[in-house]
């Protein structure tokens, strides 16, 4: 199959997922009762995404205009072992190996593991040869080449056990936000879409706040109560309760509005409906403290700085062709096999 076709295969697909239809919404309405922190908004909102900014026929053109693909170049069968803290978040890795001409051997995530058949189903429905581009599996089975996401300690897993094929294997990672204490209203606000969607869950969501000394509380804490109807929902309600209660039984000093709790931590990584934040002292403090961590940052959420490229506030979980997951250039890695 030629490129051309394989880029038409996936319009087609962005504009079904446009349009919609009924199966797609029974979909939807199966996942989230297979897993409750998939809710219809959320998976409808990673949809909505997924059409606009993956699935356009000139964004793919011009992703894939840097890159030495073509259709001679013999298909490599290509193990995808696929997160699923967030509803598709694993889709980037099978459009790029798609895409590349290789063939996705997918093991889907327990958690999420309707919609990628049915995006599939629909690729084949378009052109029946796309089906032999995907394999669906339990276990991956002597592929050539693996891309896996994971936790810390499931990497270490991955690694040895994947460690013989050329691999791409994800770690933790978490987005932080770098506050200067002259935002905006509005500002504060984008900035709680980047807390708040999906929960919090994504690699993507700001998990700490990196602070000014003598930083004022009191506008942010007002901004992100925008987003109170987050304890409506049931899990993250019991996070939120579990988590308050630990705090104030080990007598440790945070902040909170209702529905999300504020400590001063050194860790990235905060527990859901909790986030970090650390002070810095100025400019060459904080560059230090980032560049530290940047093996654990997904990305950084703020005001653009000669030291970092910084992502506008509320688009973390808005992710383009060319914003790869950890920085490692997935196109380019699959164009090598």
């Amino acid at each position: 199959m030629k490129l051309s076709e394989r880029i038409d295969i996936l319009t087609v697909l962005g504009e079904h997922l446009k349009t919609g239809s009924e199966q797609l919404d029974a979909e939807i309405q199966h996942t989230y009762f297979n897993n409750r922190w998939f809710t219809k908004e959320n998976i409808y909102q990673s949809i909505e995404s997924i059409s606009r900014l993956f699935l356009q026929k000139a964004s793919l053109e011009d992703w894939i205009s840097g890159y030495r693909i073509n259709d001679v170049q013999p298909a490599r069968k290509v193990g995808l072992v696929l997160a699923g803290n967030i509803p598709l978040v694993g889709f980037h890795d099978i459009l790029s190996v798609f895409i590349s001409g290789h063939i996705a051997q997918i093991k889907l995530s327990e958690k999420d593991k309707y919609l990628i058949p049915y995006f599939i189903k629909i690729m084949s429905e378009a052109d029946g040869r796309a089906g032999a581009y995907f394999e669906i599996t339990e276990r991956l089975k002597n592929p050539e080449a693996v891309i896996a996401t994971g936790s810390n300690n499931s990497a270490r897993y991955f690694e040895a056990y994947f460690g013989k094929y050329p691999n791409i294997i994800r770690k933790n990672r978490n987005a932080v936000a770098v506050l200067d204490g002259e935002e905006s209203r509005e500002d504060l606000e984008l900035l709680g879409k980047d807390i708040f969607q999906y929960f919090g869950l994504g690699c993507r969501n700001v998990s700490k706040l990196y602070l000014p000394r003598d930083y004022a509380f009191e506008p942010l804490l007002e901004a992100l109560h925008a987003y109170k109807e987050v304890v409506l929902h049931d899990k993250y309600k019991n996070n939120f309760d579990y988590n308050y209660t630990l705090l104030i039984l080990n007598n440790i000093p945070h902040q909170s509005n209702g529905c999300i709790l504020l400590t001063e931590n050194s860790a990235l990584q905060s527990r859901i409906a909790q986030l970090h934040y650390e002070y810095y002292d100025d400019s060459e403090d904080l560059k230090s403290k980032l560049k530290e961590r940047r093996n654990e940052i997904q990305c950084i959420v703020g005001k653009d700085n000669a030291n970092w490229r910084a992502v506008p506030f509320g688009k973390a979980q808005y992710p383009e062709l060319k914003d790869y997951a950890d920085g490692v250039d997935t196109l380019a890695f699959l164009a090598e096999l």
